[in-house]
C-alpha cells in the first residue's frame, strides 16, 4: 500500500475520525545502527580519498515523514551515493543541496515541509517536517579517519559509545570538524570546541552515556550561549546466540539473520555443529553446555534463544543465562516443561523476578506448529524486543 494512502487511513485504522496523519513510528534503534555501519564503512574505503564527499542525515522528524531520524546517505566526491534520506522529493534536493556543499566545503541544515502546496505535484504527501544536516567529509582528514575507525572498532569489538556533531555551521569555519566521539571504556576521538566547554556540559548530562538510547537534536550551553548538536547512540548489533542445532534452530538461524542479527549456534555435538547446515550464521561452535555462558562475550546487548534437545540442557543453559545480563532470554518448550525447570532453578536460589525475564514458552503466540511456523514467532519476538530500544 502506498504511504500516502495509509497516512489518510491511518486515523481510520486506530478509531480516530477525520483525514489528517497521525505521527509516523519512529525507525526503530536496530535500522539505524545498521545505516551508521555501513555508511562509516563506506568512509573507511574512501580513507585514500582527498576529494570532499558528503554526509547527510535526518536530524529532525515532525510527524510522517520517508525515513525517520538517523537515516543518512553519502554523497561520494565521484557522484555516486550510499544510502537514503527517503527518496523522491526530499533525496533530490538534499543531493543538490550535497553538492553545493562539496563545492563550498561547508555545512548546511535543510528543512522540508511534506505537506501542502510544497508536494502537491510530488507522490510524496506524508504530512510532516524533515530536516536534514549536510555536512562535508573528507575521508583521509584525521577526525574523520578516527571516528570511523572507533565506530568499526565497537561493530567488531561490541561495546557503545555516544557521537556528538555541532550542528552551528559557524563552528566549521576554517576546516575545523566539530564532531567527538565518546566510548563507554573512555576511548574517545575527535573534539567539538577547543575550549573542551562543550565536552563538559555534554558529558554532564548524559553521564552515563547510555541514558541515551535514541539519535536527536540536543542543546548544550556554554560560556558563549547555547549550541545545538545532534547526538548517536552508537552500539554493536545484538548477537543472537542460539544454543542447540537441531530442527527448530535449522529455521530461526537464516530467518534471523535476514533481519540483520548477527548469529552465534552453539551445541555440544559436532554433527549438530555443523557450519555448513547454517550458512547464514556468522559463528558455529561445538561445546559442551556446562559453563557455556563464560566462554561466551553475552552482554548486556544480546539476545539468548534456547532450543537444546531436551529439559536438562535447557535447564543448564537457562540457569548461566540468567546469570548474565542478556537483553532476552527465550526458551522453547510447553508451560508444564517450563513450570518444571523454573521449580528446579527456584530450588536452586533463583528468584521469580529472576524467572520473569524469560520469555517462555518462546515467540509471539500465533498459534504456530511446524518448526517453520516456529520459527516465525521466535523471530518476531526478537524484532518486537530490539525495536522497543
Amino acid at each position: 500500500m502506498p504511504r500516502r494512502w495509509l497516512n489518510a487511513f491511518w486515523p481510520l485504522m486506530c478509531g480516530r475520525t477525520g483525514w489528517w496523519p497521525l505521527p509516523w513510528p519512529r525507525a526503530p534503534m536496530c535500522c539505524t545502527r545498521r545505516i551508521m555501519k555501513e555508511i562509516y564503512k563506506e568512509i573507511i574505503k574512501l580513507s585514500h580519498d582527498e576529494g570532499v564527499s558528503v554526509l547527510a542525515t535526518v536530524v529532525r522528524q515532525g510527524g510522517p515523514a520517508p525515513r525517520g531520524v538517523g537515516a543518512k546517505c553519502l554523497l561520494r566526491s565521484d557522484g555516486t551515493m550510499a544510502g537514503s534520506v527517503g527518496g523522491g522529493m526530499l533525496e533530490a534536493k538534499t543531493l543538490d543541496a550535497a553538492r553545493e556543499v562539496m563545492k563550498t566545503g561547508r555545512p548546511r541544515r535543510l528543512g522540508f515541509s511534506l505537506k501542502g502546496t510544497d508536494v502537491a505535484e510530488t507522490d510524496m504527501l506524508c504530512g510532516g517536517d524533515v530536516e536534514v544536516f549536510l555536512e562535508p567529509v573528507v575521508p583521509s582528514h584525521a577526525v574523520h579517519r578516527a571516528l570511523a575507525r572507533e565506530l568499526e572498532r565497537i561493530e567488531r569489538r561490541g561495546g557503545m559509545g555516544l557521537l556528538c556533531t555541532v550542528l552551528d555551521t559557524d563552528q566549521w569555519e576554517g576546516g575545523r570538524v566539530p564532531r567527538l566521539f565518546l566510548g563507554s571504556d573512555g576511548r574517545r576521538a575527535g573534539d567539538l570546541d577547543q575550549s573542551g566547554g562543550l565536552e563538559r556540559a555534554l558529558q554532564e548530562r548524559f553521564s552515563p552515556l547510555s541514558t541515551l538510547r535514541r539519535p536527536g537534536i540536543f542543546s548544550l550551553e556554554q560560556d558563549s550561549g547555547t549550541v545545538e548538536v545532534y547526538l548517536e547512540p552508537v552500539s554493536a548489533e545484538p548477537v543472537l546466540y542460539v544454543f542447540g542445532g537441531g530442527h527448530v534452530s535449522r529455521q530461526v538461524v537464516p530467518l534471523a539473520a535476514l533481519v540483520g542479527f548477527p548469529v552465534v549456534v552453539v551445541d555440544d555435538r559436532e554433527e549438530f555443529a555443523d557450519a555448513g547446515q547454517f550458512p547464514e550464521a556468522r559463528e558455529v561452535r561445538c561445546m559442551p553446555f556446562g559453563g557455556v555462558m563464560a566462554r561466551l562475550p553475552v552482554d548486556v546487548h544480546a539476545f539468548v534463544v534456547i532450543v537444546t534437545r531436551g529439559h536438562l540442557y535447557d535447564k543448564e543453559v537457562l540457569g548461566q543465562a540468567l546469570r548474565t545480563e542478556a537483553r532476552y532470554i527465550g526458551m522453547i518448550g510447553s508451560r508444564r516443561k517450563r513450570d518444571l525447570i523454573y521449580k528446579r532453578l527456584l530450588e536452586e536460589g533463583f528468584t521469580e523476578e529472576d524467572l520473569a525475564r524469560v520469555h517462555s514458552p518462546i515467540g509471539l503466540d500465533i498459534g504456530a506448529e511446524t518448526p517453520e511456523e516456529i520459527a516465525v514467532s521466535i523471530v518476531a519476538e526478537l524484532i518486537d524486543v530490539r525495536a522497543r530500544g
